[in-house]
């Protein structure tokens, strides 16, 4: 008696801990008429065994509660029960989070994956493009309202700067929140002449003033050189945001607090000087060391410090041999900005012969195998631990073959990389990846996202490469039974994590 009352309490408890969930649960069946019933809505399309929705699951739902006096919705959808309303929003991987504003106007999530910044992103959704403030207390309200606003402080008259305003807002919801105000009381006590524009943040300065001509390409460089702090911090929350800056990223590595902040201060001179030219930040070494092996730098002694080119994913960093001061990386630096400084390139030695029809490729011949314009190539991203890239080697290799035995074997090549050992300039989330370059295109790679047969990579290379270049395939009794995933599986989230930081 006793163990079924404990039984039937312990399943009444998990009811009360679901029903408590501020995140619905959506089918099919509720979906359309929940998003058409609420004015705005995020949705997570996930699968039950996938890693990072599991991380993402606490952060949702703090956020969905943070959300709910708010009326906004969060929501989810298991897409291993509901796959034809996954797929009807061409979901691809999980977790996919997009925003619901009624049935017919959705658009993807483009905001980290942590409680907070889910919290801000949707808030900012919520919201006109722009907050319209007439009073002091308005106007406070709103300063406060999210690490960095922007508010215009422009004449009742001047309808071509609130225009222009307007649609910079329209584009950039998502970044940034945007007041403005005619007020003349308000103008007065910002101090600025109208039209002009401050962007006000809890770090720093404090605030900035735009005071040019407001149009979209200058107001958004600005923008995005005031809203970043002097001296960062790489984290989980801001590491994608550095990555897409488009600028060079100077870490500083530490495992003390103290010595991460008194770094920081020393290179403030430093930092102020190339502001818009290289982001500066610290980063916790006790707790994301590892990454400092993605910049070539020791793992196991710090503090240390490198620079790396985010859009050419160059590394440069500062030789670990002597002390690592503020003077050392101020010279360091200023000889990167001089171009007098080499990027440093891991990679196994080039091989003087090629032994197998899979052209084997390091760092240092990446660019001229891989970049060869006039050859498609097709390369393969693997990692010696990956247990599907083992899966993969023996048909890659036969599809080598093929390609090697054919009319196409001086336009076609079939290489594969290391990339735990060799650097390369793609970013690889996972493994094995794999990628083609077309000839003539050399820019714009395609990434293959099919299921790992000998048939749909040849079918792959003739639809995406120059030369159509198809060969015949052997019809193999397996073949027909490898699904096409649109998804990695856990184990393939598994690797990709222990071969990447998680920052």
């Amino acid at each position: 008696m006793q163990t079924a009352r404990r039984v039937a309490f312990g399943l009444l408890a998990a009811a009360a801990v679901a029903s408590a969930s501020d995140v619905h649960q959506l089918t099919k069946d509720t979906f359309d008429d929940f998003v058409k019933t609420n004015d705005l809505v995020l949705a997570e399309f996930y699968a039950p065994w996938c890693g990072h929705c599991k991380a993402l699951a606490p952060e949702y739902e703090d956020a969905a509660t943070q959300l709910k006096d708010k009326k906004i919705k969060l929501a989810k959808v298991d897409c291993t029960e509901e796959a034809d309303l996954c797929q009807s929003f061409g979901v691809e991987g999980y977790p996919t989070l997009k925003v619901f504003r009624g049935a017919d106007n959705v658009s993807p999530y483009s905001g980290q994956r942590k409680a907070p910044a889910i919290t801000s992103y949707m808030i900012k959704q919520s919201l006109p493009a722009v907050s319209t403030l007439t009073s002091t207390e308005a106007f406070e309200d709103f300063k406060k309202s999210d690490k960095v606003v922007l508010v215009a402080y422009i004449d009742a008259t001047d309808s071509a700067s609130t225009d222009a305003y307007t649609a910079i807002a329209e584009k950039l919801r998502q970044d940034y929140l945007f007041g403005s105000t005619s007020d003349a009381d308000l103008i007065a006590a910002a101090g600025v002449k109208a039209p002009a524009v401050v962007l006000y943040k809890d770090f720093d300065e404090g605030q900035v003033v735009f005071s040019d001509k407001i149009e979209e390409d200058a107001l958004v460089a600005w923008a995005k050189t005031a809203s970043t702090p002097l001296i960062g911090e790489v984290g989980p929350e801001t590491y994608s945001g550095y990555m897409s800056a488009g600028l060079p990223l100077a870490y500083i590595f530490s495992e003390s607090e103290e010595e991460r902040k008194e770094l920081g201060d020393a290179l403030k001179p430093i930092a102020e000087k190339y502001k818009g030219k290289i982001n500066f930040a610290t980063i916790d070494a006790k707790l994301y060391g590892a990454h400092a092996g993605n910049l070539n730098l020791a793992t196991d002694k710090f503090p240390s410090f490198a620079l790396q080119d985010t859009v050419k994913n160059q590394k440069f960093p500062l030789s670990q041999e002597s002390a690592i001061t503020a003077e050392a990386i101020t010279k360091f630096v200023e000889e990167f900005v001089a171009g007098k400084i080499e990027p440093s390139v891991k990679s196994e030695p080039i091989p003087e012969t090629q032994d197998s029809a899979v052209t084997v490729v390091v760092g240092k011949s990446y660019e001229a195998v891989v970049l060869d314009d006039t050859k498609d190539v097709l390369i393969e991203f693997y990692a010696p631990w990956c247990g599907h890239c083992k899966a993969l080697a023996p048909k890659y290799e036969e599809l080598g073959a093929l390609y090697a035995n054919s009319e196409f074997k001086d336009k076609v090549v079939i290489a594969k990389v290391d990339a735990t050992l060799n650097d390369v300039p793609d970013e690889i989330q996972g493994f094995p990846t794999i990628k083609l370059y077309a000839a003539g295109s050399k820019g714009e790679p395609v990434t293959y996202s099919g299921s790992r047969t000998i048939e749909d990579l040849i079918e792959f290379v003739a639809k995406n490469g120059k030369y159509k270049a198809s060969v015949s395939a052997p019809v193999e009794a397996d073949e027909a039974e490898t699904p096409v995933a649109p998804a990695a599986t856990e184990a393939e989230e598994a690797e990709a994590t222990e071969a990447h930081d998680e920052l």
